[in-house]
């Protein structure tokens, strides 16, 4: 291949033409222009966001519906210390992302210039890996590696930030075929003899249970699980990260774990003899639900050897790339199994409780949930933010060929709306709800406008009950209902504000509103925007 004369900015456009990057996400500044400069040059398309923080939540929704490193801009200083929160739970989920940050010249770093901040520094706590790319001809491998990097073994977020001077320093380019880090090999298939083991264990096993976590959705992960759940008959929980990796109304899917999850999936994870985590890291709200036992068999299948044991004791640890292993699973399997009575036994457990109506004015979250779970297309993406709402949403949708997607590892607030507007930029064909509360909203309604420039049709569902809901209930259980600072008196209208933008929305304060609401938010091409009114008291389990 033979090389080109070109400078840092534009051959930046060309590794991100050559990785298949067709949308990026970003806010420009001095110190990043040179490479805005170059991009106007090409056919990637840029999302301008309101805030770099919603750049990163942007790009993590991408990401996370291709399965490929997603991309988020921001200049020096202050746009980058922006992103950190977004690298920060990337990584804890596990999403693939780059990061292109700009930052002062060469010679004035570290001498505190304006907008000069060590990002790369600030950043490390949460990056798989970062570049401060010095040396201009280093371009095309920084940039292989870093999406090698965070697309490879345990998926995460990688930062490169490019001084200003070297964006405009001319090289000759060539992009590299392929990366190749010595003290980078990452695992793929898993030990043969631990196959092996894990098969002999749930052959014998009487009361095997699958626990589906979020290292699923990579490749074709889910898919392969349950074809393994089927021909082994073995039931599934999942975890909150890990829903939708099981179609949440299949007869061997028993509901998610954890402090919030469901009675039939808690007793489960307590019943079972041998337990198989796939893709979980068995994070406290999960193991929460697990009684102290040791009368039963973990095999825990993942890609990183440190979350392997970390948080729960494992008999038959595996290491390998998920999709690699269940294959593997699947070709020792000898013959079907049949699990009959533990099944049975599950499902005595399953159960709703009865949906008690709201006073007038308001309608119980619960019913609002399940109005709009039935008019939801079957693929449709539903983005969850933290709080009460990512627990009434959890409970309630149910998922088939859709995803559900929310921040799981750090809950971070305000993730919901950007992460849509990545989701829906990389699914255009599906629906994609964001769902989130009065004081999440706040954090993100700036968004609004992306959406509106950028025809990014998301619909917005604001679960307003006036206060932070989650907040206050610990407050109330833990802190002898002493409520400090969680009142959110002072917000605005939301169906006003959105009026503001000139985005068309409703409030649902009645069962009787709520079914018309969601058909016209469905059948809208456009963004759109529910209101729903909450009892101020309401509870996070209904």
């Amino acid at each position: 291949m033979s090389t080109t004369r070109m400078t840092v900015a534009k051959a930046m456009t060309e590794c991100l033409k050559a990785e298949g990057i067709a949308t990026v996400f970003g806010y420009p500044g001095a110190a990043i222009c040179p490479f805005y400069d170059e991009l106007l040059n090409t056919d990637i398309r840029h999302v301008l966001v309101r805030h770099e923080v919603n750049g990163g939540h942007a790009a993590s929704g991408y990401a996370r519906m291709t399965g490929k490193p997603a991309v988020a801009i921001a200049t020096s200083g202050p746009g980058a210390l922006n992103l950190i929160t977004a690298i920060a739970t990337a990584y804890m989920d596990s999403i693939p992302m780059v990061l292109i940050t700009g930052q002062v010249n060469t010679e004035q770093i570290g001498r505190d210039v304006f907008q000069e901040a060590d990002i790369t520094g600030s950043a490390e706590p949460f990056v798989k890996h970062s570049y401060l790319l010095k040396d201009p001809k280093d371009t095309a491998r920084v940039f292989k590696e870093a999406f090698y990097i965070a697309g490879s073994g345990r998926r995460g977020p990688v930062l490169i930030d490019i001084p200003f001077d070297v964006q405009k320093a001319e090289i000759d380019f060539e992009y590299p075929e392929a990366a190749d880090i010595r003290s980078y090999r990452p695992s793929s298939l898993g030990n043969g003899q631990q196959i092996k083991r894990a098969i002999n264990a749930l052959t014998e096993a009487k009361k095997p249970l699958i626990c589906a976590g979020g290292g699923l959705f990579t490749g074709n992960g889910a898919e392969l699980m349950r074809k393994f759940s089927e021909i082994t008959d073995i039931p599934v929980v999942s975890t909150m990260m890990g829903l939708g990796a099981m179609p949440t109304d299949s007869p061997r899917y028993y509901g998610m774990l954890g402090m919030h999850g469901c009675k039939s999936a808690n007793y489960a994870v307590n019943h079972c003899d041998t337990l198989v985590l796939l893709g979980a890291r068995v994070g406290d709200r999960a193991i929460s639900a697990m009684k102290p036992r040791e009368d039963f068999t973990v095999i825990h299948i993942d890609i990183d050897p440190a979350e392997i044991g970390k948080n729960l004791a494992v008999h038959i640890p595996i290491v390998g790339d998920i999709t690699l292993v269940l294959s593997q699973l699947l070709e020792a399997v000898k013959e079907p199994m049949v699990h009959a009575e533990w099944k049975a036994e599950l499902d005595e457990m399953r159960g709703e409780s009865p949906i008690i109506l709201a006073k007038d004015g308001y309608i119980n979250p619960k019913q609002f949930m399940k109005i709009l779970d039935e008019a939801l297309p079957d693929d449709s993406v539903v983005v969850a933010d933290v709080g009460q709402n990512q627990i009434w949403a959890a409970a309630n949708i149910t998922f088939h060929s859709g995803r559900f997607l929310t921040s799981g590892g750090m809950g971070t607030m305000g993730y919901s709306v950007p992460a849509a507007l990545g989701a829906k930029s990389a699914t255009p064909d599906r629906e994609v709800i964001a769902i989130c509360g009065d004081g999440s909203f706040q954090m993100q309604m700036m968004e609004l406008a992306t959406a509106l420039q950028h025809d990014i049709n998301i619909k917005i569902v604001v679960m307003r009950n006036n206060y932070l809901g989650m907040v206050r209930e610990l407050q109330e259980r833990g802190y002898n209902n002493r409520l400090t600072a969680v009142s959110l008196d002072g917000s605005p209208c939301f169906t006003k504000i959105a009026e503001a933008y000139g985005i068309e929305s409703v409030l649902v304060d009645s069962p009787e509103k709520a079914k018309d609401a969601v058909e016209r938010m469905i059948k809208s091409e456009r963004p759109f925007l529910i209101e729903v009114a909450v009892e101020d008291l309401e509870k996070t389990i209904l």
